[in-house]
């Protein structure tokens, strides 16, 4: 992909495309031709009908996406140059839509500040996702099945190739490492449009790679997140691959996680370092325990791992944690504090998320539970959290985090509308329910010939 910076010049453009997001978090958009390109759409936006983004029904449907042009990049595609923006949405009487995710992430930050606890909240993201030379799946009445090959290994027209173990592929070189050359591309055109990466490497499992982003305010931590999945899927697909950021696309081998690290800012310093358990202030102590009791109920986990497959992820053996604890340098930990961290720098990364999520949803959610920590004063040791070994276990499937979030969503009011979450219970049951009823082949396997 050839990306960069929109640099204004709007007759330079040929075709502008308006990148709005639906209820998943996954980037739709509507194209515009230069002769409809103006001014006045840049101030007006354009209609479009959000029931298909999941958000509305049919009879409240009609939303109007407004460009955000300090989102806007172009790409150099060959029939001309396609200028991309971010959209807010608002409805067709220019009212604010409160359930969209930009919206609420942003109404999330204003909280914040309102506390008068922090003025911003950082984070860093890493994106894991698995790469494949092909992919087969299909599923109806009759019949289910996926296959996958990669070049590191798997799949029937490469078991004859010298591979590594399939768990043993963290931080491996080229040529073992068979997408390297890929990942750079990936990382060239992120940079194109100011995603800030701090590096790149293969991931445990085979065909597994990680690229991590750096620090940024939680709004534009969320909207670089969307656009970056986007790249990686664009830049696979000019490659002749198949990208996947599901937790879990192979059985026995390490699932896909989106860690989110995190501080909160006062002043243009981090107010989480401290001289507490592991080097963390109070009221990052208060924050973690916000998060882990929140995920210990399941309604944060309903935002943080959305998926059937997350919780085929979260399992014990394969470093992604299951139990409501922090801990430094533990990667079986929910919440973990770097150990190669300076004192004065400490943060936290919450490893039990996924890019399943709504980055935006996700975020904010995180903030709020955290920030309900601070407001509660909870102890994290108190609480039970200090022993990933003997601290409780998350509930790990969709249908209890979903009853979860049923039962525990007061401190998500602060930004979050009731109608979102009312919808978002609906639209998660009906995805359990669609998974949980159907037979698998592993079924098969154990009960055919019982």
């Amino acid at each position: 992909m050839k990306l960069s910076v929109f640099n204004g010049r709007l007759d330079e453009v040929d075709y502008f495309d308006l990148m709005m997001l639906d209820i998943y978090g996954s980037i739709r958009s509507v194209t515009v031709p230069k002769g409809q390109i103006s001014d006045q759409l840049l101030r007006e936006g354009i209609g479009f009908d959000a029931s298909n983004f999941g958000f509305a029904d049919v009879s409240k449907s009609d939303m109007v996406a407004i460009p955000d042009m300090d989102t806007a990049f172009t790409e150099e595609r060959p029939d001309g140059v396609v200028l991309h923006a971010l959209c807010d949405v608002v409805a067709m009487d220019g009212g604010l839509f409160e359930a969209y995710p930009r919206f609420v992430i942003r109404k999330t930050m204003q909280h914040l500040r309102s506390q008068g606890l922090a003025d911003d909240a950082r984070f860093l993201m890493e994106l894991e996702f698995h790469v494949f030379e092909d992919v087969n799946y299909a599923t109806d009445y009759a019949h289910s099945y996926y296959r996958l090959q990669s070049a590191e290994g798997i799949g029937p027209d490469y078991y004859d190739l010298p591979r590594f173990n399939i768990h043993r592929g963290y931080h491996r070189p080229y040529p073992d490492d068979r997408y390297f050359d890929l990942r750079n591309k990936i990382v060239r055109s992120m940079s194109q449009v100011g995603i800030p990466v701090k590096y790149h490497h293969h991931e445990v499992g085979a065909a597994q790679l990680e690229v991590e982003l750096d620090f940024l305010s939680a709004p534009e931590a969320a909207d670089k997140v969307a656009i970056a999945k986007w790249i990686v899927r664009n830049v696979a697909t000019a490659n002749g691959l198949f990208v996947t950021f599901m937790p879990k696309p192979i059985d026995n081998s390490p699932g896909n996680g989106m860690h989110a690290h995190q501080y909160l800012v006062k002043d243009g310093r981090t107010i989480f370092a401290g001289d507490g358990a592991c080097g963390l202030s109070p009221t990052a102590l208060s924050y973690t325990a916000g998060l882990l009791a929140h995920s210990l109920t399941g309604s944060l986990l309903s935002f943080s791992n959305p998926s059937t497959n997350s919780y085929k992820r979260l399992v014990p053996g394969y470093e992604a944690p299951v139990r409501a604890s922090f801990a430094r340098a533990s990667r079986e930990a929910a919440v973990r504090i770097p150990g190669y961290l300076k004192k004065g720098e400490e943060r936290i990364e919450f490893r039990t998320g996924d890019a399943m999520a709504n980055c935006h949803y996700f975020l904010a959610a995180m903030l709020l539970a955290g920030l309900d920590g601070v407001g509660r004063r909870l102890d994290p040791e108190k609480e039970g959290f200090a022993d990933p070994a003997t601290a409780k276990r998350f509930p790990l499937n969709l249908n209890q985090v979903i009853e979860g979030l049923r039962q525990d969503q007061q401190y998500l009011h602060a930004s979050f509308p009731a109608e979102l979450i009312e919808l978002w219970l609906r639209v998660k049951e009906d995805e359990a329910a669609h998974v949980y009823h159907a037979p698998t082949p592993e079924e098969y396997e154990l009960y055919f010939n019982a």
